[in-house]
């Protein structure tokens, strides 16, 4: 027999989507749309498998290396970005690229080049094996150390501890890197530290929205793929402030005994869920006795990017909408 439950929602602002997202999913969508199937995508345009699977029904085809491309096929490049070495590939294979690099996940290469070439060492702090941090190493790979976390940075040697500077991975906030970072200003005196806008705003938004959740709530639902880097933060950041949490793909997952003694949850998702699935979540949870969700707003996001230019030049030249 099902368990009568009778508990609040509150509703995380912001969620989901970020900016670098919604781009990199309409380049997909417009291509499809501009060339037709099939539009090859390296590495799954972003960490979310219910994206993927629609991209896919489209016409998308997702492949992890560029030689399973055909040489000359409209190739996108995915929102983690690429190496040098990844794009010099496709130009051998005379792939007609379109890169979805998120804007953010570029400015981070472009530090990464400007310190290497002025002969500085470079810490990058991120996760071994992310699509995004592989990237960013190809930049300069004889010059970049990854620091995974605080015991790498008191470890990481360098020939030339005044000529030191550090990067990010996007997907990490303020927070998720505040410690590594002290300890390496500690060691490094003449440590050269990333500006403030260069933190994905996205990934610190959530993370706080999260933190309002937790003030309100015994539960926090994380909507994301597990694949996904933020999502996996938004989770952690809700037990870290002491409230049980739990990531899941979609509503299927929801287990009715989490819901034993609980007053109020918190439902949120990852930069890269889709709103279709938070609101079968919603509905789950009203099924299950919820009351009707209250938004709980932190911020209000008005950031977005612009289209790639050579995608923006075909749309004029074929005068059409770009609405994807």
């Amino acid at each position: 027999m099902p368990k009568n439950h009778s508990f609040r929602i509150y509703l995380a602002r912001p969620r989901g989507f970020c900016a670098g997202v919604d781009r990199a999913i309409d380049i997909v969508k417009l291509a499809l749309k501009l060339y037709g199937p099939p539009i090859y995508v390296r590495h799954a345009i972003v960490h979310n498998q219910w994206v993927v699977r629609h991209l896919e029904e489209e016409g998308a085809v997702f492949v992890e290396e560029i030689s399973e491309i055909p040489e000359g096929a409209v190739t996108i490049f995915s929102a983690h970005g690429v190496s040098p070495d990844v794009r010099e590939e496709a130009r051998r294979r005379h792939l007609r690229v379109i890169d979805a690099t998120c804007p953010l996940v570029t400015k981070v290469h472009m530090e990464a080049r400007k310190y290497a070439e002025a002969g500085y060492t470079i810490f990058l702090i991120g996760h071994r094996g992310h699509v995004e941090v592989e990237g960013t190493m190809g930049e300069a790979p004889d010059r970049i150390v990854l620091i995974e976390n605080e015991e790498d940075a008191r470890r990481v040697q360098v020939p030339n501890p005044e000529k030191v500077a550090v990067i990010t991975q996007t997907t990490l906030s303020v927070d998720d890197t505040r410690a590594i970072l002290e300890i390496l200003k500690q060691r490094f005196p003449h440590l050269k530290t990333p500006k403030a806008d260069d933190i994905c705003y996205a990934t610190q938004n959530r993370q706080d929205a999260v933190k309002r959740l937790a003030e309100r709530c015994d539960l926090i639902l994380v909507i994301g793929s597990r694949t996904s880097s933020n999502s996996n933060r938004l989770r952690e950041v809700a037990e870290r402030q002491g409230v049980p949490a739990y990531l899941i793909m979609d509503e299927s997952e929801i287990r009715e005994e989490w819901l034993d003694g609980v007053r109020a949850v918190g439902v949120t998702s990852g930069a890269s869920t889709p709103e279709v699935l938070v609101t079968a979540v919603l509905d789950r949870l009203k099924s299950l006795g919820g009351e009707e969700p209250q938004e709980i707003v932190t911020t209000e996001e008005r950031v977005t990017f612009a289209l790639p230019r050579e995608l923006l030049e075909e749309i004029r030249a074929r005068n059409l909408s770009v609405e994807a």
